[in-house]
């Protein structure tokens, strides 16, 4: 039998082949998720006070303040409001994190966590700080991410904070052994106007790399999404995109600016939170313009530290009100700042800041029972995708449920990336070792049918 068609097959042809530059061009634009690991947070401190252990004695501080104000499992599930089931389990795996990796991303902060300060001191503080960074790769104490937040290029602070790049990197590939920059890392451009923010500093990147015979691209950004022109430009559409393709590739992520987004929206001080609105709008509208991209989302920081009001004079102690009242305080702190966290998860937002090492044991507990809570869901919902996609037709080199299947497949790798899950807790998915490790969903079902 004969099947009848009104097309001819010419135009058929040019129909389907016109739009392959356009599918080049998304494919080319939304790479999907990079193949290595995010950071679940970036801890910042101002650039003054970093030493090459400075991640570690943050590390031993959390776990001081974890052990002070809930020395067992019960009490800290109770203080931040995690399933009681879980609570042995997320103790322990954030004790062993602790000691192990309490950081896993730090930025070295010459912006807010800085302040104005004269040229001659900011210049000191860069090579002081590029050294220490230099003294950390040699003695194998940095973090596995680190990095810098340089000051605005807006108006008059535009020459200081290229300075201060330019400062910091020349003195840290002088210092560091074989002339190299620390593995993965970023600079962080706050208070994005415009999108010639974004190709003045990828110039500077380009005449640095140049001057100090580093691989081109060596350089990297993230940019700090905080200013309203940041959401929309001048014009009405919005400036992320073209803030994309002002960086020629070398962005690598997006951080929202809870606290300078509401003060630019004419929010209050006493509103100013991660769970108003607006910042809701914010984390949607950097969703739908970099998803697909490959960037890397991170959202604010939760700016109630878990500091308790009183402390003991030499030689004296608290009275028994006075620690309880100490305990009421970490505790509130702890129970929003989980809050805030489990909020950044839910809303796709698997990175977020630290500015307290009190905050670390918070991270880990909310980061880790989100993953754990839904973890016997994810292996089913995997496990039976898997056997009904292996039984579908894999077009070409794309499944057309390829990014559903990667998307549970993410859901393990950033678990164990981070400590939450284990990979044996992983494999009941139904995936092997070899392919959990190998990333790709798509590789998966082709090494299945015999594909590969």
């Amino acid at each position: 039998m004969t099947t009848k068609t009104s097309l001819p097959a010419k135009t058929l042809h040019e129909l389907t082949t016109g739009l392959s530059a356009t599918q080049a061009r998304l494919a080319e634009r939304y790479p999907g998720e990079p193949d290595m690991r995010q950071p679940v947070h970036t801890v910042y401190g101002g650039a003054h006070l970093f030493k090459a252990d400075t991640a570690k004695k943050l590390g031993e501080l959390g776990l001081r303040v974890l052990q002070q104000y809930a020395p067992d499992a019960g009490g800290f599930a109770e203080a931040l409001g995690l399933e009681v089931g879980l609570a042995e389990t997320v103790y322990a795996r954030v004790v062993e994190k602790l000691k192990r990796e309490a950081v896993e991303d730090f930025r070295i902060d010459f912006e807010d966590g800085y302040g104005n300060r004269s040229d001659e001191e900011e210049d000191g503080h860069a090579v002081q700080a590029a050294e220490e960074v230099a003294r950390g790769m040699a003695e194998d104490t940095l973090p596995p991410f680190i990095g810098i937040r340089i000051k605005t290029l807006s108006g008059e602070l535009c020459g200081r904070a290229l300075r201060t790049l330019d400062v910091f990197v020349t003195t840290l590939v002088q210092h560091s052994r074989g002339g190299r920059l620390p593995p993965n890392f970023v600079v962080t451009l706050p208070k994005i106007t415009s999108p010639e923010h974004v190709s003045t500093l990828v110039a500077a990147f380009a005449a640095i790399e140049d001057a100090l015979a580093l691989l081109q691209g060596s350089l990297k950004m993230e940019f700090m999404i905080e200013t309203t022109q940041s959401i929309l430009d001048i014009d009405g559409t919005s400036m992320l995109p073209k803030m994309l393709s002002a960086a020629d590739g070398r962005c690598v992520a997006a951080h929202l600016g809870v606290y300078d987004f509401t003060a630019a929206n004419d929010i209050t001080a006493q509103y100013q939170r991660m769970g108003h609105p607006a910042c809701d709008f914010a984390r949607h509208m950097m969703k739908m313009a970099f998803a697909g991209t490959g960037l890397w989302l991170s959202d604010g920081a939760t700016n109630i530290m878990p500091v308790a009001p009183h402390r003991a004079e030499a030689g004296g102690s608290l009275s028994a009100a006075q620690v309880a009242d100490n305990r009421r305080a970490v505790h509130g702190a702890w129970r929003l700042h989980a809050g805030d966290v489990r909020h950044s998860l839910a809303s796709g937002y698997y990175q977020g800041w630290d500015l307290h090492p009190g905050q670390l044991p918070t991270r880990y507990a909310a980061t880790y029972a989100f993953f754990l809570s839904g973890l016997s869901a994810a292996s089913e919902r995997l496990s039976n995708f898997m056997s009904k996609a292996a039984q579908a037709t894999l077009v070409g080199d794309v499944f057309d449920d390829a990014a559903t299947g990667q998307g549970l497949l993410n859901f393990f790798l950033r678990g164990i990336n981070c400590g939450a899950l284990t990979e044996n807790e992983a494999l009941r998915a139904g995936v092997t070792l070899e392919e959990l490790r190998g990333r790709s969903f798509v590789k998966i079902l082709k090494n299945r049918r015999g594909l590969a």
